[in-house]
């Protein structure tokens, strides 16, 4: 069991290099001990953990949390987070997780901190079209992002959503691309089925968008099919690690995609 957390720990460690670059540091080899900033506008957090010998498939990473403009109540629910995201994910590898959990934080405060500025006169703001549409983005469907997988420095992470229309689609890919890490990522695969009424009846519209990753965006739509799931949308982000993993990456897509889809509560039993 060991050497089988030992391994993970390994291609957990090569995958965050890989996808934070910079923002990640080692801070002791010998003691496992390692750190990434995970910065928003104004606001940055740096986290630091140290992985024990029977990590992941016992105990979590020690960590701690340096954001000395946090308030403790802030951090406190930030600290009773994370703790959940490993029970709910024990035995496996959780820091992207934890990273992505406190990147969202930071964005809600962003979004709390804006939403309380003076507003802005429509028609003398110059600001980008593209600027202006991210504000109507946070009221779009609820997202629910899966575990992640690892895999020989590649990582995969399915997000899933209810939608109904094309347009909530397109809301869902644009709240995901907020995440500048999702958004770089090398592929973002999408599948989705959306039933419409329409004077005749109904309608299914069901399209994929593979996204550069060919065979993997109809793999998906199919289990969509196979569950008869309707007016859900699923994305699958990979971040490629390096090295070439051959059909393995189909499954791990695959999986992604319906641990998404279960987690969100989407699945038929």
């Amino acid at each position: 069991m060991e050497n089988i957390n030992l391994t993970k720990q390994v291609d957990e460690i090569e995958a965050l290099a890989s996808i934070y670059e910079q923002e990640f540091s080692i801070q002791s080899n010998t003691a496992r001990s390692y750190c990434i900033k995970i910065k928003e506008k104004m606001h940055e957090v740096y986290l630091y953990w140290t992985m024990p010998g029977d990590y992941p498939s016992q105990s979590p990473p020690s960590y701690e949390l340096s954001a000395p403009w946090m308030d403790r109540k802030t951090k406190e629910k930030l600290h009773q987070c994370l703790d959940d995201l490993y029970l709910n994910n024990k035995g496996e590898c959780v820091i992207f997780q934890w990273v992505e959990r406190i990147r969202d934080v930071l964005h809600s405060v962003e979004t709390k901190q804006d939403r309380g500025k003076p507003k802005i006169d429509k028609k003398k703001s110059k600001r980008r079209p593209a600027e202006c549409a991210n504000v109507a983005v946070h009221n779009g469907p609820e997202i629910t992002h899966g575990e992640v997988i690892v895999d020989r420095k590649s990582i995969f992470q399915g997000h899933a959503a209810r939608v109904n229309s094309v347009d909530d689609v397109k809301a869902v890919l644009a709240t995901l691309k907020l995440n500048k890490k999702i958004q770089n990522a090398k592929h973002n695969i999408v599948a989705y089925r959306i039933e419409q009424r329409t004077a005749k009846g109904h309608k299914l519209v069901q399209e994929f968008d593979e996204d550069g990753e060919a065979h993997s965006g109809g793999r998906m739509l199919h289990l969509l099919q196979v569950h008869d799931l309707k007016n859900t949308v699923v994305v699958v982000t990979r971040w490629f690690g390096g090295i070439q993993i051959g059909p393995d990456r189909f499954r791990h897509i695959t999986n992604a995609a319906k641990q998404a889809i279960q987690q969100a509560g989407l699945l038929n039993k």
